[in-house]
């Protein structure tokens, strides 16, 4: 089929149409999370407003009632945070309500999507899309594996006191085999940590700051964790 130039003109008349109708449906959406959150809290606007204003960033009650109300043309990013963190509430809830609507358009022109795959891809999380954020992963990896320690290191702890206190020599063998298991996950755990850490100073990049009392053994001099591979990070 020959498309003529109105056929061109009409759709790009139609995508301008859909991208300003989505604008539109992000305002509306965070509004009325922001309106259902602060009804939940029994909050009026004045409330809301006064809750921005001891946070540093002062919204206000006349923002916030235009806002839900539709009346507002546009809603800053940085007020989103702080209403976000004003309604006790992460921000990208406000934006993908998980459990509040049934579906959202994550972006202009594309067919809509449940509001727990938009947040994924909003924060990294969905890796479906062909993208490849190390650093993102490398840190998350870091979290998740100083998270292991911790665990590790305290079922350690546990073990170790019921097998000195052990009323047998049954219980007190117990004792000993779950203390083994907890150390060996947390040698895994600083090993695999100093690998993560490694990673990350090798794109030029400081890695988080560790516990005070992990600083010495992960870091110590002579430690050279093999960085050749990274499939299981």
């Amino acid at each position: 089929m020959t498309q003529h130039r109105s056929d061109h003109g009409s759709k790009k008349a139609d995508d301008e149409d859909d991208v300003l109708e989505w604008v539109d449906q992000v305002m509306v959406t965070v509004a009325t999370e922001v309106r259902r959150r602060r009804k939940e809290l029994n909050w009026s606007a004045q409330d809301l407003a006064d809750k921005c204003a001891e946070i540093g960033h002062p919204i206000p009650r006349n923002v916030i009632a235009n806002m839900e109300s539709g009346r507002r043309s546009n809603l800053p990013l940085v007020d989103v945070m702080v209403l976000a963190e004003a309604l006790n509430t992460p921000p990208i809830c406000l934006i993908y309500p998980v459990g509040y609507v049934d579906d959202v358009q994550r972006l202009p022109l594309q067919d809509s999507t449940s509001p727990l795959n938009a947040l994924r891809w909003f924060t990294g999380e969905k890796t479906d899309l062909g993208v490849n954020d190390d650093m993102l992963r490398y840190f998350r990896a870091h979290h998740a594996t100083q998270e292991r320690l911790r665990t590790a290191r305290r079922d350690e702890d546990y073990a170790r006191y019921h097998a000195e206190t052990a009323p047998n020599a049954d219980r007190k063998a117990e004792a000993l085999r779950s203390q083994a298991r907890a150390a060996e996950a947390a040698d895994d755990a600083e090993s695999r940590l100093r690998r993560v850490r490694a990673f990350i100073r090798e794109e030029g990049v400081t890695p988080p700051l560790l516990w005070p009392d992990l600083a010495a053994a992960i870091d110590s001099p002579g430690t050279d964790p093999d960085t050749t591979e990274e499939n299981d990070l």
